[in-house]
């Protein structure tokens, strides 16, 4: 990234400086961008503007440590995706794992009805997918949506995102084709520091963003 830059505007210039590291995907037939909901599909909506290919969602919701939300201990995405960190569940209670899991299962189920409103997802086999996000912290989240698309048999799988941390593409590294992250500083203590406007997405917010895609 230029070393003028240092921080993004908003997620709307996050997906343009994003979109020029994927250049050569544009106006390819057989690539389709998947956005993380919430915060991810303004980003992705950019980036699937600048290159020409289909937008869709898919629903991934991190599994937060009990009294440790904050904390990633997995994720869950559309289909049954599920990534498990051992090393932050030792001290987890089964009941209450299987608690966490369903109430994320059930976010998932209203974010489908919400934003697809009818839609049918996308057909991923032989595709290449684009899975994007404003942001790689643990990335956690994106293990599980690189599980679900390879278990939709997706060809080939890039993850990009405008900031991430280096531990986490790092990680991703060994699960996609392909990582996009421009920029990863050396410590990243929380996603939203590297924006000058960071407000929560809607879900207003969202459905208008896949509509006009």
């Amino acid at each position: 990234m230029s070393k003028t830059l240092h921080r993004f505007a908003d997620r709307v210039h996050a997906g343009r400086y994003v979109a020029r590291s994927l250049g050569s995907y544009t106006d390819r037939g057989d690539v389709v961008i998947l956005a993380l909901p919430r915060g991810g599909v303004p980003v992705a909506a950019e980036v699937a503007r600048a290159l020409g290919v289909p937008l869709d969602v898919l629903m991934v919701r991190k599994l937060g440590v009990p009294g440790h939300e904050e904390m990633a201990m997995g994720a869950i995405a559309s289909g049954g995706a599920l990534i498990i960190n051992e090393v932050q569940t030792l001290d987890v209670d089964p009941e209450d794992m299987k608690r966490i899991i369903a109430r994320e299962q059930a976010e998932i189920d209203r974010q489908e009805f919400l934003f697809r409103t009818g839609r049918p997802r996308i057909e991923l086999r032989g595709k290449t997918v684009i899975l994007m996000d404003d942001g790689l912290a643990t990335g956690s989240t994106m293990r599980a949506a690189v599980k679900s698309v390879r278990e939709s048999g997706a060809a080939h799988v890039i993850v990009a995102a405008p900031v991430g941390s280096v531990e986490a593409c790092r990680s991703l590294h060994t699960v996609a084709d392909e990582v996009v992250c421009p920029l990863q500083p050396p410590s990243l203590r929380s996603i939203s520091e590297w924006y000058k406007d960071f407000p929560q997405t809607t879900d207003a917010e969202v459905q208008a963003l896949l509509h006009e895609a």
